[in-house]
C-alpha cells in the first residue's frame, strides 16, 4: 500500500478536525453575539460548523466522478449513522442526557421525514440536480425557521451562552478575529477533505474494499470526530442542549445542505449505489427512527439506552466489515439481527413507554 496515500489520509483528518474546530469557535461566539439561545445554536451553528468536513469531502467527491459519488453517498448515511448510535450512545453513557421537548415535536420528525424522503428521491439510482435544489431549499428553509423560533427565546440563557463562550459580546475588533476563525477554519477544512478524498479512494483501492464501504466506515467517523468532541465535551460540561442538538442538527445538515449540494455541484448528479438503497440508508431511517421513543421516555437518554447504541453500531460495523469480506457467517449475523435484536428493541421501548405513561398518568 501507498506510504504517502496514507500520510494523506491521516493529514488530511488533522486538518478537518482542526478546521473545524476554528469554525465552530468563531461562528459560535458570531452566533451567541446575536443573542441565540444554546439549543438553537447547537442545532444550527454547531451542527453546521461540525458538520462541515462531511460538506467539504462529500462535495469534493462528488466532483471526483463515480467513485467518488459513493464516498459521498457513504459520507453522508455512514455520518448521520455514527453520529446518533455512537456519539449520542457515548455522551449518555458519560452523564444521562435531558432532551428539550422541542426537539421532540419538531427536528426528530423532520429528520425522519427527510431521511424518508432521500430514499424516495433515489430510488431511480441517482440524486439528480433538482432533487439536489429540493434538498438545499430545505436547509435553508429550517435555518431560517430555527432563528427566528431562537429569537423568541429567553435572552437571559442566550446571555448566559456567550458569558460560555468568553464574551461573544465585544467590540468589532473581537467580531472581526471570529470572522478570521470562520475563514481560516474553512480553508483547513477544503485542502483538509480533498488530501482525505484522494488517499481513501487510493486505499480503498489497494484493500480492494469498495468506496461505499470506505465512505460508510472510515471516511464518515473521521468526518465525524468534530461532532465527538463537540458532544463528549459538551456532555463533560454539562452543556446538554449543545450535546444532543449537535446531533440532530448535524443529521438534518448532512441530509439536506451536504448531499444536496454534492448533488448540485456534480455534472450528472450523484449515483447511488443499490446496496445502500437495499440496505445503509434503510438503517440510516430505522436510526432517525429509534430516536423518537427513546427521547420521548421522560425526555431523557438514560446510560442504558446510550449502551444500546453503542451496541448496534458495534453490530452495525461488524456487518460492513463482513460484507466487504464476504465472510459466510454474514448471513447467521442478519438473521440474528431481525430475530433477536429488532424484537428485544422493540420490547424494551415498549416498556420504558409504558412506565413513562403510568408515571405522568
Amino acid at each position: 500500500m501507498d506510504t504517502m496515500a496514507v500520510l494523506m489520509f491521516i493529514s488530511g483528518l488533522v486538518l478537518l478536525v482542526a478546521g473545524a474546530e476554528v469554525l465552530v469557535r468563531g461562528a459560535s461566539r458570531l452566533a451567541a453575539a446575536v443573542g441565540i439561545s444554546p439549543l438553537i445554536v447547537g442545532l444550527t451553528v454547531v451542527a453546521f460548523g461540525t458538520s462541515a468536513p462531511e460538506m467539504a469531502v462529500s462535495v469534493r467527491s462528488a466532483l471526483s466522478g463515480q467513485a467518488g459519488a459513493d464516498i459521498a453517498i457513504g459520507n453522508v448515511v455512514g455520518s448521520n449513522i455514527f453520529n446518533v448510535l455512537l456519539i449520542l450512545g457515548l455522551s449518555s453513557v458519560i452523564a444521562p442526557l435531558v432532551v428539550a421537548q422541542r426537539l421532540v415535536r419538531v427536528e426528530v420528525p423532520l429528520m425522519i421525514g427527510v431521511s424518508v424522503l432521500v430514499l424516495l428521491l433515489a430510488l431511480d439510482g441517482r440524486l439528480g440536480r433538482l432533487d439536489g435544489a429540493l434538498l438545499f431549499a430545505g436547509i435553508i428553509a429550517y435555518t431560517l425557521f430555527a432563528i427566528m423560533q431562537g429569537r423568541k427565546e429567553s435572552q437571559a440563557i442566550a446571555t448566559e451562552y456567550a458569558d460560555e463562550f468568553g464574551g461573544a459580546t465585544r467590540a468589532a475588533s473581537g467580531h472581526l478575529m471570529n470572522a478570521v476563525y470562520i475563514i481560516g477554519g474553512l480553508a483547513l477544512l477544503v485542502l483538509g477533505a480533498h488530501w482525505l478524498v484522494e488517499s481513501a479512494v487510493t486505499i480503498a483501492r489497494a484493500f480492494g474494499v469498495s468506496e461505499l464501504v470506505i465512505g460508510l466506515t472510515i471516511v464518515a467517523a473521521g468526518t465525524s470526530l468534530p461532532e465527538v468532541a463537540t458532544s463528549v465535551m459538551a456532555s463533560l460540561k454539562g452543556e446538554r442542549d449543545i450535546a444532543v442538538g449537535n446531533v440532530v442538527g448535524s443529521k438534518l445538515f448532512n441530509i439536506l445542505c451536504v448531499l444536496g449540494l454534492a448533488a448540485l455541484v456534480a455534472p450528472t448528479g450523484v449515483n447511488v449505489a443499490a446496496s445502500a438503497l437495499r440496505f445503509d440508508i434503510p438503517i440510516m431511517i430505522a436510526v432517525a427512527f429509534a430516536c423518537l421513543p427513546i427521547f420521548f421516555t421522560g425526555y431523557t437518554i438514560a446510560r442504558w439506552e446510550g449502551l444500546l447504541f453503542l451496541a448496534y453500531y458495534l453490530l452495525y460495523t461488524t456487518f460492513l466489515v463482513g460484507a466487504a469480506a464476504n465472510y459466510p457467517q454474514l448471513q447467521s449475523l442478519s438473521s440474528g439481527v431481525f430475530a433477536f435484536v429488532v424484537p428485544l428493541t422493540l420490547i424494551t421501548l415498549g416498556v420504558a413507554l409504558w412506565r413513562q405513561r403510568r408515571r405522568t398518568g
